[in-house]
């Protein structure tokens, strides 16, 4: 299901195929928004699905004042018991891996056919998912969140109000739009770690958030997986910011050996 342009008249209909496999990565700040959204479009679509919560960390009482979960622990176990009684009546079914996402792993997590929603806060997990999804034939990875509030590695002040979203989609063994990396030197050479890679001080240490902008990032990265089941995704990233009110597609892209011109802002 490559990218394509979508006359704006066509009525738009999800497709999910038989025994779909959706993968959401990440259940923080912004994963822990995406994954309520998700359960409740998944279910609605009534076809037989398969929702995967993966994520290694845990809900603390700090976490609070921008996630609603309802009792502390791992996030994927707190997140499955918080849904599993509003959908048990339905055909999705709802489960927990409580691992974060390694290179001994991935193989597991990131399967062939697989819809992943990669909702992490480093580069190192992109990457990580990106080169596995890269060794598939068939896969749709899309990947959002923010920055958060601070400063970049050049001093720069961070305002906390912008992001983006990445949709890397294999067919066929071929790329049908450009990997995560392209265009993104921090993904390709992070300067940062996996989680299980970083102390227990590192992990606690919390970049701040701004509620709204987790709350965009999470509409983006649902809005591309509803254009992407409705055969209807025309782009392969869009950023935002929401103190200017923009949100802003990059045309969709192919590598220069498939034809297609290099991805671009408009």
């Amino acid at each position: 299901m490559s990218p394509i342009a979508v006359p704006r008249a066509r009525l738009l209909e999800p497709r999910l195929p038989d025994d779909a496999a959706v993968k959401l990565i990440g259940l923080g700040g912004v994963g822990h928004i995406v994954a309520r959204y998700a359960a409740l479009f998944l279910a609605s679509l009534g076809s037989e699905v398969r929702f995967v919560l993966i994520d290694g960390d845990r809900f603390e009482p700090s976490n609070a004042s921008r996630m609603f979960f309802g009792s502390g622990g791992n996030k994927a176990a707190v997140l499955r018991a918080d849904l599993l009684p509003r959908f048990a009546e339905t055909s999705l079914s709802i489960i927990a891996i409580e691992e974060f996402l390694t290179p001994d792993n991935a193989g597991r997590l990131i399967q062939e056919d697989d819809l992943v929603l990669l909702t992490v806060d480093n580069h190192a997990t992109r990457k990580l998912a990106n080169d596995r999804c890269a060794q598939l034939r068939s896969v749709c990875l899309i990947s959002g969140g923010n920055d958060g509030v601070g400063k970049d590695g050049s001093g720069l002040a961070r305002r906390g109000t912008f992001g983006n979203v990445q949709i890397y989609l294999r067919r066929s063994g071929q790329d049908a739009t450009l990997p995560l990396t392209r265009h993104h030197p921090e993904i390709q050479s992070p300067a940062d770690r996996l989680p299980t890679d970083r102390s227990c001080t590192e992990l606690i240490a919390s970049v701040p958030q701004i509620l709204f902008t987790n709350l965009a990032a999470a509409s983006a990265i649902l809005n591309a997986l509803w254009l992407h089941l409705c055969g209807a995704l025309h782009y392969g990233e869009i950023s935002f910011d929401i103190a200017d009110g923009l949100m802003r597609p990059m045309t969709p892209a192919r590598p220069p050996s498939l034809g297609n011109p290099t991805c671009h802002r408009t």
